[in-house]
Order: C-alpha cells, then structure tokens, then sequence
C-alpha cells in the first residue's frame, strides 16, 4: 500500500475515526521505542555472579545415588 492510497482511506473517515486512526499511530510509535535494544558493553555483569570454591563438591542429597 503507498502512502497516498493510505493517506486517501484516511481522509474518507469520519472525524472520530481519524482521532482512532491518529490514536493508534501514537501507540505504534511508543511500541517501537520499547523495543529498541540496548547496546551493551562487553564486562557490564562482572561480579553479579559468584561461584562458591565447593560449586563441584558433591551433594548430600545425592549421596545413595553416587
């Protein structure tokens, strides 16, 4: 669909249709901005995660397993 075949369906509507229509065109533009993705840099997590010295230690709830 070009813009001026949408431009005419547009300009045939009642007045109130055309405030849904402009409504709507508002809601796609704020979705389109959420889903834009950050850019992220390389080591932002550093020390979020911490892996304790016993991580391979068996567990005790296994033991009649092993």
């Amino acid at each position: 669909m070009t813009t001026t075949m949408l431009y005419t369906k547009i300009n045939n509507l009642p007045p109130s249709k055309k405030k849904e229509v402009d409504d709507f065109i508002e809601f796609l533009k704020t979705k389109q901005k959420k889903t834009k993705i950050k850019e992220r840099k390389f080591g932002c997590g550093k020390g979020l995660i911490i892996m304790h010295s016993d991580f391979d230690a068996p567990l005790e709830d296994f033991k009649d397993h092993m």
